[in-house]
């Protein structure tokens, strides 16, 4: 029994130590070519030879295993993964460990997919470059035909990663120039006051869904987030000149304002005075009407008597005539008969005699209970 054992693990490990027929033979091969260049292949070299080969073989292997493990890559959130086998595209992948043929048959390109890139149109704001405006990009020609320097920042972002790599040369120097070409066009439909003034949201909107447009035509794989237009002004060599026109239109619009504020202040002054005038007017025509009137009705009354009764009617006119000159005159009646007479101020105590009696009536006035005149002591105060 252990003979059988023991013949059979010589039989194992005699075909252990031995290798494959097709790699013997490629080991074969490479040997001789090996020593044919080499001048070696004597015999007393045949134990190094051995050696070497079982060496070779594993080497062989190790460069086969890491030549497979060169072949998996990661791919990031924010990425994509695009494979290209012999240079022409293959596959596109997402986040997440992946392999592929090693190169130089597969080759991966990663592209970020989530980050918001910016490009400059007119100046150049980055540390690297020259800082400052870039005339061949930003003067531009309006509807009024004048110049004016506009300057543009473009954000934007990948969205399709094979058509970013594949489709176009250099797309974000596509994407520079499809915007300057549309904000020249935009630019050339509007009048410099819309451009420098009310119109820099419109334009900026316009030239965003516009230059979409065109880059979704090329195929570009580029989506334009936000343009912002972050400056707009005539060219440097007139602007001293413009902005003395401007200036001038703000003086201007500024006078105008305090017209409007003085035209209303005195314009609603003007109309209250005239309708007061125009109150007063109906109200003195009321009154010289109504006056009017009522001498009118009285000379009819008048005329009646009078042509009852002439004579009776002329002394009555004559005496209420006479009453009402009198009543307001000073009148003082003096004696002819006398020769001496004596010069007093008579019409002055005839003027003091009046005052203390009007002051004792109306002292009398408040002194009565009932809050009535009583004519009776008016009688008796007047003959005193």
């Amino acid at each position: 029994m252990s003979q059988k054992q023991n013949g059979a693990e010589m039989a194992w490990n005699d075909n252990n130590n031995q290798t494959p027929p097709e790699l013997d033979e490629v080991i074969k091969d490479f040997k001789n070519k090996f020593n044919s260049t080499f001048g070696g292949g004597s015999s007393g070299k045949s134990g190094a030879s051995k050696a070497a080969k079982g060496s070779f073989k594993y080497i062989l292997i190790l460069a086969v295993l890491v030549w497979l493990l060169s072949g998996i890559y990661i791919v990031d959130p924010a990425e994509r993964g695009v494979v290209l086998r012999f240079g022409a595209f293959q596959t596109s992948t997402t986040q997440g460990p992946h392999w592929h043929i090693p190169y130089p048959i597969e080759s991966v390109y990663k592209v970020n997919v989530e980050q918001v890139r910016a490009t400059e149109i007119g100046f150049r704001n980055s540390p690297n470059s020259y800082s400052g405006g870039v005339s061949s990009e930003s003067l531009m020609l309006t509807k009024d035909e004048n110049m004016v320097d506009v300057n543009l920042a473009v954000q934007y972002k990948i969205v399709d990663a094979k058509a970013f790599l594949f489709n176009v040369y250099q797309p974000e120097l596509t994407l520079s120039h499809v915007v300057q070409s549309v904000i020249r066009q935009v630019v050339g439909d509007n009048t410099m006051d819309h451009v420098l003034t009310t119109g820099r949201d419109q334009i900026s909107q316009e030239v965003k869904s516009a230059s979409q447009a065109l880059l979704n035509d090329y195929g570009v794989g580029l989506m334009i987030t936000a343009v912002t237009m972050q400056d707009a002004q005539p060219p440097i060599q007139v602007k001293a000149s413009f902005d003395d026109v401007v200036k001038a239109r703000e003086d201007e619009q500024r006078y105008i304002n305090e017209a409007r504020a003085y035209s209303n202040d005195i314009v609603p002054k003007a109309r209250g005075a005239s309708q007061r005038i125009m109150a007063e007017a109906e109200a003195y025509k009321s009154q010289v009407v109504s006056k009017s009137e009522g001498e009118a009705y009285r000379f009819t009354q008048i005329l009646t008597e009078y042509l009852k009764a002439p004579e009776v009617t002329r002394e009555r006119l004559y005496r209420e005539t006479l009453e009402d000159v009198l009543s307001s005159t000073n009148k003082v009646i003096v004696d002819s008969s006398s020769n001496s007479l004596m010069y007093l101020p008579i019409d002055q105590l005839i003027n003091a005699n009046r005052t203390s009696r009007s002051s004792s009536t109306a002292t009398i006035y408040q002194q009565t209970p009932s809050g009535q005149v009583d004519e009776s002591v008016l009688r008796s105060r007047e003959n005193r």
